[in-house]
């Protein structure tokens, strides 16, 4: 049985002060049935693992670089995350993909190097407004699951944690409905299968992204293939966040 994942992305927000202390809230919480997950700004990554150290919650990276070193200004490796004790690391976050130009081949580049160091990456697909309304979501989550984990053995396969997150949800306070999501999320688990078996499929993890709140968490969480949340502006408050964390079933 898969077990829940809860990943709070702090994207651009917080101070140290503010960062260590809500780390601290979470690292506090009793343990659940769910496996939890922070990343900071990487700014703050140190003064979050120190706070974390010894407790279950992982530390993540919002995105690692596709190089291993060299020149490249204001990036940040997959080593240099292991370094400052990162577990996990986001990959092909919609941000990263509508206001950054990644694209499907730099994500799996990045997922190659994130496995390499020995990262596990939370791999994003989502379709924006206009896809959906024009009926392609599923060709574009499709493609961009094809082709950001193209490459991949099926033993690489069982490191990756994919997050279905619609951009039209993001920030936004709009959410798919558990129907749209769970829908998204089985054809994903499908495409898994057709790819590799039925085995890797059942045992990949499916998180849901897009204004997940402590309200809509349970009816999200309840459907047969969401196995979790990547949880966005809802984890900048510990509150809220381990609300969402103690919604899992």
């Amino acid at each position: 049985m898969r077990r829940h994942l809860i990943a709070g992305n702090w994207k651009m927000n917080l101070r140290r002060e503010s960062a260590v202390g809500l780390a601290q809230a979470i690292a506090e919480h009793p343990a659940s049935k769910a496996d939890i997950a922070v990343c900071p700004p990487f700014a703050y990554l140190e003064s979050v693992e120190k706070t974390l150290r010894g407790s279950r919650v992982a530390l993540g990276g919002q995105n690692a670089s596709q190089f291993d070193d060299g020149a490249y200004t204001g990036e940040v490796s997959c080593a240099m995350l292991v370094d400052c004790g990162c577990q996990w690391v986001i990959l092909g976050h919609s941000e990263r993909r509508t206001v950054f130009g990644e694209t499907d081949e730099q994500v799996n580049a990045k997922v190659l190097k994130a496995l390499a160091a020995g990262l596990r990456p939370i791999v994003c697909v989502g379709e924006n407004l206009a896809q959906r309304e024009s009926e392609q979501t599923f060709a574009i989550v499709r493609r961009q699951l094809d082709q950001s984990l193209a490459g991949l053995s099926g033993d690489q396969m069982r490191q990756i944690v994919v997050a279905y997150e619609p951009v039209w949800a993001i920030g936004t306070g709009k959410v798919a409905t558990p129907e749209q999501a769970q829908e998204v999320h089985a054809d994903l688990r499908k495409q898994l299968e057709n790819r590799y078996n039925s085995s890797i499929a059942q045992q990949t993890n499916f998180l849901y992204g897009g204004s997940v709140k402590p309200e809509n968490a349970q009816s999200l969480m309840g459907q047969s293939d969401i196995d979790g949340a990547l949880v966005g502006g809802a984890s900048l408050n510990s509150a809220t966040f381990l609300a969402i964390v103690d919604a899992c079933p």
